[in-house]
């Protein structure tokens, strides 16, 4: 789904991305690389393809949209450099010429010459491209940019007709703040509540929709 938003044109992609055509850029949040070997590790069994599955989510978007920037607000990395941060490695390699632009989040704990030797360029706090303050959290203050960040996996619920409850995940747009889906699948879901004047786009399995 494309929106306009501060008069911008974003699309919201069913892959849990932005892209903003205006930068060539494709925004994602909490990719969470190395969660799942992060999880081995401490003896809780999670497949090794979780990390290889968003890799090539991520890839078939950057052969859909071509952008010249991948942003990530914050949670890129899952702590330290284990085997999935090293898959990722790998994935690098494939696009030499891709800007890689990291907002820190809490978990981005990596030694800073493993940032550039992986070519990604850090902002420990925030990245102003007006009109937009992309950050890893909601800021307490409020100014002339409008924010977008992420760290919270939102998402809501729905209902059926058979009082079934159906959990998707969403990209949230509130007064002064939106946030981005996780991107990575093996997240879990914050559900919200919506405020007034929020606008939630629920991102199913065919489609993005407008709540």
């Amino acid at each position: 789904m494309t929106i306009n938003f501060k008069g911008e044109q974003l699309v919201l992609s069913t892959e849990r991305a932005i892209y903003w055509e205006a930068q060539q850029m494709l925004i994602v949040s909490d990719l969470h690389i190395g969660k799942s070997a992060h999880f081995r590790k401490n003896g809780i069994q999670v497949p090794s393809t979780v990390g290889t599955t968003d890799l090539h989510r991520l890839s078939n978007l950057i052969t859909q949209f071509m952008p010249e920037t991948l942003l990530v607000t914050g949670d890129m990395f899952h702590n330290n450099i284990n085997s999935d941060a090293n898959a990722f490695m790998e994935w690098r390699k494939k696009y030499p010429d891709l800007k890689v632009v990291l907002v820190k989040g809490n978990h981005d704990d990596l030694r800073n010459e493993d940032y550039e030797a992986l070519g990604i360029t850090v902002h420990s706090k925030e990245l102003l491209l007006f009109p937009f303050r992309f950050i890893h959290d909601k800021p307490s203050a409020i100014d002339e940019y409008y924010n977008i960040s992420g760290h919270i996996h939102p998402g809501v619920m729905l209902y059926g007709k058979a009082r079934q409850q159906l959990k998707f995940p969403c990209f949230y747009f509130g007064a002064d703040c939106a946030v981005l889906p996780a991107f990575s699948v093996f997240t879990g879901l914050k559900i919200m509540t919506p405020g007034k004047g929020d606008s939630f786009y629920v991102i199913t399995p065919q489609k993005v929709v407008k709540l």
